[in-house]
């Protein structure tokens, strides 16, 4: 069996590129005209093709193509209290929230993480001050190319940026994932993993489970192994606004054969967040 693979560089994969067909490039051009030949003979499949290629003109692009605007920001005044913040965060399904200060909306104090705060739901929260779960942020200039936007994020080991205007204000915000996707194309977020009720259904110390409502019925049914069902709708908070037959208040509960389903987050249009509690374990 030949070995002729073992040495796979970037630079010998190359050398065989130009090998086959034509000198070696001078320009940037000449290299993309090289990938683009190897496409069509087969050398590379059109994905890897796709992935060279974008590769190669990521250092074209700039952070403000990619970046979410200020303007659809969502942020967290850093006074902040979780009754202030939880219902919003829940209902964005973000990860990660900016955090500013509260008399000066263009200081960025530190990045907020949607997993620190989910023990607080349904939590008492005396004496809780946000600066002790505040992350640090870095900035970046809106005009920044995207290859230097992936050596920072690799060098302060973070997952989003603040981009920033001339003056230094906020122009917009920025992701590792808005970054790799002009590469790879589009990704899951770190919380949409393989199983992705982990995102919807999230277990908490005292044993209940925060669940949001968009979970589909069939997801629910698998992590609790319930046998729910309903011909009209296909979530569980579907089935939890039928059965009160009305649009539920916060806290309010409805008991369905052993579990408890409380409402967490709710508007006048929709149920978001459930609590959900098997009562077979829980004491009277």
């Amino acid at each position: 069996m030949s070995d002729e693979r073992g040495g796979d560089t970037p630079k010998s994969w190359l050398n065989r590129l130009t090998t086959l067909l034509g000198n070696d490039p001078e320009t940037r051009a000449d290299l993309l005209e090289i990938i683009k030949a190897a496409g069509k003979k087969g050398i590379l499949d059109a994905e890897s093709q796709r992935i060279i290629e974008s590769t190669l003109q990521v250092s074209d692009m700039q952070v403000r193509e990619i970046m979410v605007p200020r303007a659809q920001i969502i942020s967290i005044k850093d006074n902040s209290q979780p009754k202030d913040f939880l219902p919003t965060m829940l209902e964005s399904a973000h990860s990660r929230f900016p955090v500013l200060a509260n008399d000066n909306s263009d200081e960025v104090v530190g990045i907020l993480l949607a997993k620190d705060m989910l023990r607080l739901i349904g939590q008492k929260t005396e004496r809780f001050d946000l600066k002790d779960y505040i992350r640090p942020a870095f900035c970046i200039p809106e005009t920044a190319h995207l290859d230097r936007l992936l050596r920072e994020f690799k060098a302060k080991q973070s997952h989003m940026a603040i981009a920033v205007d001339e003056y230094g204000g906020i122009a917009g915000l920025v992701t590792l994932e808005d970054a790799l996707e002009q590469i790879v194309g589009d990704i899951h977020d770190e919380h949409d993993d393989a199983n992705e009720d982990s995102h919807w259904i999230s277990p908490q110390a005292d044993g209940s489970y925060i669940v949001q409502a968009i979970t589909p019925i069939t997801e629910f049914n698998d992590y609790f192994e319930t046998q729910l069902t309903h011909d009209d709708f296909e979530t569980i908070g579907g089935i939890i606004l039928s059965e009160f037959e009305r649009m539920p208040h916060i806290n309010e509960y409805i008991d369905l054969a052993h579990w408890r389903f409380t409402i967490l987050a709710a508007d006048l249009r929709m149920i978001s967040v459930i609590k959900v509690q098997d009562l077979r374990k829980t004491t009277a």
